[in-house]
């Protein structure tokens, strides 16, 4: 089965206040065996808000959503090294939305998928 480790794109699933999951697609990349993500509208974005007061995640991979927990990144030179592997794995195709993935206010919400863990719901 894939991992989220192998993947390019992940579908991040979090739930809501009013108990119903929103879904967006988010780039991983992976430094020393761990994935992380960031918000490319930076903390405007409704999932961080809500990832950071503590809502469920999911992440869905191969078809399968798998539970997981997002942790924010707060070392700067972990920041410093997730924003070079954005240009890296996503640079030569994308250059623009990496420019953007990478500047202070999306590079803020950087955060570091952990527990992944079994399956939360197969797919129909």
């Amino acid at each position: 089965m894939d991992t989220v480790l192998d993947r390019t794109e992940i579908i991040l699933w979090v739930r809501r206040a009013d108990g119903r999951w929103s879904d967006r697609t988010a780039w991983v990349v992976v430094l020393d065996g761990e994935a992380y993500v960031r918000s490319a509208f930076g903390q405007r974005s409704a999932w961080y808000r809500q990832v950071l007061r503590h809502a469920e995640v999911e992440v869905e991979v191969a078809g399968a959503r798998l539970t997981a927990t997002l942790r924010p990144a707060e070392d700067p030179e972990l920041v410093r090294r997730v924003s070079d592997a954005y240009r890296a794995k996503y640079g030569l195709n994308w250059l623009g939305p990496v420019d953007s993935m990478n500047a202070p206010e999306a590079a803020a919400t950087t955060m570091r998928l952990t527990d992944v863990g079994h399956v939360a719901q197969l797919p129909a």
